[in-house]
C-alpha cells in the first residue's frame, strides 16, 4: 500500500575521512538500554552527477554507517543519498527530507522539495534526500517476503476460524522469514538506529547543524533525533504528526477509528455528488452499498485479482488524499450500479496494488514498527482490541491489524526503552496538521507540540489530506517559507494552535478527459504538477500506512 519513488541512480564509493566532533552531550542511556560507544571517523560524500529532466542538478552519493551504533568500527552498511546543492551566497546547510513509513524512500524526496519550495528558499539549502537503512538503494535492503500481498489473500474480517487462521498462518509466516533471512540486521533496524544515521550524514556532509523536513512517520524520526542530538538541530519542520506516546499498537488503534471517520466523509462526498455517480443521497445508505460491495467480493473477486482485502487496500488511500476520490467513486459506482469489474480492477493496479510490487517497503515497517516497542504476543488480545474498534468502525480495523500482526510474533526483541521524546533545549520546531487526517490524528501533534518547547503549530482546519506542505495550500506554504528562510515562527495567543489556515477546496466530479490531463499533471517533475496535481505527487511520494 506504499508507493516506492523509483531509483534515481546507483551507489557512488565514498573516499577521505573526516574527524568527527564528539556526540551531542545528551546522553545515550535516555533512548537505549546500553551506551552508545564513542563516534568513529566518517568519510565525507563524494557527489557524482545523477540528473533528471525534472531535477538536472541533482547528485548522488552514499554514506558508510554502522551497522551497530554501539560498536561503530564494526560492520557498516550504507546510505544512499540525493542531493540538490544551493545555488545561492546565502547558505543555510543541509535540509534533510524524509517521506515517512517507516520504509519510504526519500530520495526523490529532495527533487520534489527543492522544486516546491520558493526558488529563493530552496538556493540556500543543499536539500538532501535519502534511504534510511535497509530501503530502496541503501545496502543491504530487506525483502522478507515478496509476494506477501499478492492477491488474492484472504478477506481480513475473519466471519469464520478459517480466515482467521489464515491471516494468522500470514502474519507468521512472514515473521518467520524475516529472522531466518535477516537475523542479524532486525536488531538493528529501529527508529534509534535511524536517527544515529542522520547524525552520521550530519558529519558526513560536514555540518555543524542540520535542518530536517519530515512527513507522517519522518516526524516520529524527527522528534528522536531531536531528543538524542539537540544542539546539532538548526530547523526542523514535522508535518503531519505521529503521537509520540502512542507508538505503535496504540497508534494503530487510534488510526483504525480516523480512518473509518475519513471513509464517511468520502461516503459523504459521494452523496453529494449523487446526479453523477448515482449511489444515493444519504452517506449511510452509500457506505451500506461499499460494505456490501466488500462482502461480494469476499465471495467472488474482480477480475480474480480484487477480493474483500484487496478492495480495502484499494479505498485505504483515499485517507490519505481526497485527491482519489473522484476516481475510485467512479470505481465503485461502476461496480455497484452496472456490475463492471475493470475501472476497480484499473484502480487496484494503481492505489492498492503498490506493496505488491516491492516488499521491501512492508519489510522495512514491520521491522522498524516490530523492532522499536514491544507488541503484546497475547493474541487474544489483538482480537478482542480489533473486534471492539471494528463494531465502531468496520472500514479498515481488521485490515490494519493483519497488516501489524508479524508484531505479534517477531522474532527479536526491542532493546530500546521507550523514548520520551519531551525537549527543552531545541531552537523553535515548527509542525504542520490538518485536523481531519486520518493517518496521523490531529491529537498526536497537539501532544508533540505540548513536549516540545518553542515549537508552532500550523493547523489545516477542515482538512483531510496528509502530508498538507508543498501541495497546493499557500497559506501554510507561507509558513513554511518564513521559517525556512529566517526561523520565522505564528506565536498564537489561545488554543492548541498558533495559527490556523483554511483547507484545501474537496475535489469535483471529473470528466472523462479532465481525468487524463490530470494524470500527466501527477507525473513526478511534470512542470503543470502545481495545486492538487502537485499534492498527488506529493501523496505518490509520501505514501500509504504513515
Amino acid at each position: 500500500m506504499r508507493r516506492r519513488a523509483a531509483a534515481l541512480c546507483g551507489a557512488v564509493v565514498v573516499a577521505g575521512c573526516v574527524t568527527a566532533a564528539p556526540a551531542d552531550a545528551t546522553s545515550p542511556r535516555t533512548a537505549a538500554s546500553a551506551p552508545v560507544a564513542p563516534v568513529a571517523p566518517v568519510a565525507p560524500v563524494t557527489w557524482q552527477k545523477c540528473g533528471t529532466k525534472q531535477h538536472p542538478t541533482l547528485q548522488c552519493g552514499t554514506v558508510r554507517v554502522p551497522l551497530d551504533h554501539a560498536r561503530p568500527s564494526g560492520k557498516q552498511i550504507t546510505l544512499a543519498l540525493t542531493r540538490v546543492p544551493h545555488t545561492a551566497r546565502t547558505f543555510q546547510g543541509p535540509l534533510l527530507v524524509n517521506p515517512g513509513g517507516p520504509g519510504g524512500s526519500g530520495r526523490m524526496l529532495a527533487g520534489f522539495v527543492a522544486s516546491s519550495l520558493p526558488e529563493s528558499v530552496a538556493a540556500q539549502y543543499d536539500v538532501i534526500g535519502f534511504d534510511p537503512r535497509g530501503v530502496g538503494q541503501s545496502e543491504p535492503a530487506l525483502d522478507c517476503v515478496p509476494d506477501h500481498f499478492a492477491p488474492v489473500r484472504p478477506a481480513s474480517v475473519p466471519a469464520t476460524p478459517a480466515v482467521e487462521q489464515a491471516n494468522l498462518a500470514r502474519a507468521r509466516f512472514f515473521a518467520t522469514s524475516c529472522g531466518r533471512k535477516y537475523a542479524d540486521l532486525l536488531p538493528h533496524l529501529t527508529t534509534v538506529d535511524a536517527a544515529r544515521d542522520l547524525d552520521v550524514v550530519r558529519r558526513a556532509l560536514g555540518a555543524p547543524r542540520l535542518s530536517y523536513f519530515g512527513y507522517s512517520y519522518g516526524t516520529y524520526l524527527g522528534a528522536v533525533y531531536a531528543k538524542l542530538f539537540p544542539k546539532r538541530v538548526r530547523r526542523m519542520v514535522l508535518d503531519s504528526v505521529v503521537d509520540p506516546t502512542g507508538v505503535w499498537y496504540h497508534d494503530n488503534l487510534r488510526q483504525d477509528l480516523s480512518f473509518d471517520d475519513r471513509h464517511r466523509a468520502f461516503m459523504a462526498w459521494i452523496a453529494r455528488h449523487d446526479a453523477v455517480y448515482r449511489l444515493g443521497t444519504d452517506p449511510a445508505r452509500v457506505e451500506a452499498k461499499w460494505l456490501a460491495m466488500r462482502e461480494a467480493l469476499a465471495r467472488k473477486p474482480a477480475g480474480g485479482t480484487v477480493g474483500a482485502a484487496e478492495l480495502e487496500d484499494t479505498f485505504i488511500p483515499a485517507g490519505y488524499y481526497d485527491g482519489y476520490w473522484p476516481r475510485l467513486a467512479e470505481a465503485f459506482a461502476a461496480y455497484a450500479n452496472d456490475g463492471r469489474a475493470e475501472p476497480l480492477v484499473e484502480a487496484f493496479q494503481d492505489l492498492g496494488a503498490a506493496d505488491s510490487s516491492s516488499g521491501n517497503g512492508y519489510s522495512i515497517y514491520t521491522s522498524v514498527q516490530c523492532g522499536d516497542i514491544a507488541w503484546p504476543r497475547d493474541w487474544q488480545r489483538w482480537r478482542r482490541d480489533t473486534w471492539a474498534v471494528y463494531r465502531k468502525a468496520p472500514f479498515m480495523a481488521w485490515n490494519n491489524t493483519w497488516y501489524n500482526a508479524p508484531c505479534a510474533f517477531w522474532p527479536s526483541s526491542p532493546k530500546h526503552r521507550p523514548l520520551n521524546v519531551a525537549n527543552t533545549e531545541l531552537p523553535p520546531v515548527l509542525l504542520f496538521q490538518a485536523t481531519g487526517d486520518a493517518a496521523t490524528p490531529y491529537e498526536g501533534a497537539v501532544t508533540l507540540h505540548r513536549l516540545l518547547a518553542h515549537s508552532s503549530l500550523v493547523v489545516e482546519q477542515g482538512g483531510g489530506n496528509h502530508g498538507v506542505t508543498l501541495s497546493g495550500n499557500s497559506c501554510l506554504d507561507k509558513h513554511l517559507s518564513a521559517y525556512l528562510t529566517d526561523g520565522t515562527v505564528p506565536r498564537g495567543r489561545a488554543g492548541a494552535a498558533d495559527a490556523v489556515c483554511e483547507r484545501t477546496p474537496e475535489p469535483k466530479p471529473e470528466k472523462a478527459d479532465d481525468k487524463k490531463g490530470a494524470a500527466a499533471a501527477g507525473s513526478p517533475g511534470d512542470p503543470r504538477a502545481n495545486g492538487t496535481s502537485r499534492g498527488s505527487l506529493l501523496h505518490r511520494l509520501v505514501g500509504f500506512r504513515g
